[in-house]
């Protein structure tokens, strides 16, 4: 595929200007009576990814919903609102979405195929944001989309952009597909090796039982430390972690802040190899965040973060990660987590009582160094996938 692009000469002598205005519309369709129209998807801009124009995921009428405007299959999703955060997907379902959610459907003047790509390109991006208006939630309306100019190419040519664009799309969709089969394996041999189904309910996991002992966790924790609260500055000497920093278990270094201490100020708060970062106060949907500490060099700690040391003669470390990580986990971190008005925070003690499941710590080893496996072939996926959505930006940036 990459030989093939690098081989492509586009001659657009033959395309011609357009606003997109006029290979666009915005329906501005509402439903009256959800039931009787049969809507069974409910959008909102959390369930669109930024820059990956499938739409993957909905809401449903269980969940109460406001939202009355409508959108059919095939009809790309742009989000209006805080448009820097490039998300436009098409659908591939009908059903209705969020008034923060601008529908754009396809004009005779364009394949309806072509137009995710149309959207989902850095100078469309780059003119929505410009066109915003607004404070804290900026947001662009679809008369100012509309005028945004570039060129199209004719009938017979849209045809053959859009096969190979979606053909670049598939690649990178075969991939996702080899990733999401890692992960399901990755998941189920940890799960299998922790526990059984059972038919009566489990006082500690519900509708699972251990294989082993369970323990509060607490009792193998060696030290629970809070973050500094010092003010944080775009450069400095110390990269300091925050919540953002913690993914998926992962560290995520792409935005750091950083503090530059008096000497000393910060030995007892410089990070370790192997140290585990709990984030106690996010959003009620975030909070409960873990990760561990792999990076190499100088590395402090936020406030919102909690360093939690554990002993790795009874609990490595990569263990409790995973555990904590886990969708058994992650539930019983979040059974302490209490709202607030806009932040929501789970104590450091009441982390101490989460139950696990404790193997022998041989036993604990052996199993994370198979799950180590695993996400070494993980890391290989996604560069592959990441080089793969970069071949495909590029030509989209490349032909519109």
């Amino acid at each position: 595929m990459e030989a093939t692009l690098k081989q492509l000469n586009i001659d657009k002598s033959s395309w011609k200007p357009v606003k997109f205005g006029d290979i666009a519309k915005e329906p501005k369709e509402n439903v009256k009576d959800l039931q009787a129209e049969g809507i069974e998807y409910v959008v909102g801009l959390e369930h669109i990814d930024s820059e990956d124009v499938h739409l993957r995921r909905s809401a449903t009428l269980e969940e109460s919903t406001t939202f009355t405007k409508k959108f059919a299959e095939g009809d790309v999703l742009f989000g209006r609102r805080r448009a820097y955060l490039k998300k436009a997907a098409q659908a591939s379902f009908s059903g209705i979405c969020s008034g923060d959610i601008t529908v754009f459907r396809a004009k005779e003047e364009i394949l309806p195929e072509l137009l995710p790509f149309v959207v989902c390109n850095d100078k469309f991006f780059d003119y929505a944001v410009k066109h915003s208006a607004g404070g804290l939630s900026p947001r662009v309306k679809f008369k100012d989309l509309a005028n945004y100019e570039f060129l199209l190419p004719p009938a017979a040519q849209q045809k053959q952009l859009a096969e190979l664009l979606w053909a670049m799309d598939d690649v990178i969709e075969k991939e996702r597909e080899v990733l999401e089969r890692l992960g399901n394996s990755k998941s189920s041999l940890y799960k299998d090796s922790l526990f059984t189904e059972c038919k009566t309910t489990d006082k500690y996991f519900g509708n699972v039982s251990s294989n082993y002992e369970v323990e509060k966790v607490g009792k193998y924790f060696k030290e629970l430390q809070y973050g500094i609260s010092e003010e944080l500055t775009e450069m400095g000497e110390v990269p300091v972690l925050r919540m953002n920093n913690l993914q998926g278990g992962k560290l995520d270094l792409e935005d750091l802040k950083y503090y530059s201490p008096k000497k000393g100020e910060l030995d007892k708060f410089i990070l370790n190899y192997g140290d585990i970062l709990f984030n106690r106060t996010n959003s009620f949907d975030l909070v409960g965040k873990v990760s561990r500490f792999s990076a190499k060099g100088k590395y402090s700690f936020a406030s919102y973060l909690i360093r939690i040391k554990t002993d790795e003669s009874e609990l490595d470390s990569r263990f409790l990660n995973f555990y904590f990580n886990s969708a058994i986990g992650l539930a019983k971190i979040r059974k302490y987590r209490t709202p607030g008005v806009s932040q929501s925070n789970i104590n450091a003690q009441n982390i101490k009582n989460v139950p696990i499941p404790l193997p022998p710590v041989k036993f604990q080893n052996e199993l994370m160094d198979k799950i180590e496996k695993f996400e070494i072939s993980e890391e290989i996926v996604e560069t592959k996938i990441a080089s793969s959505k970069a071949l495909q930006k590029s030509l989209i940036n490349q032909i519109f």
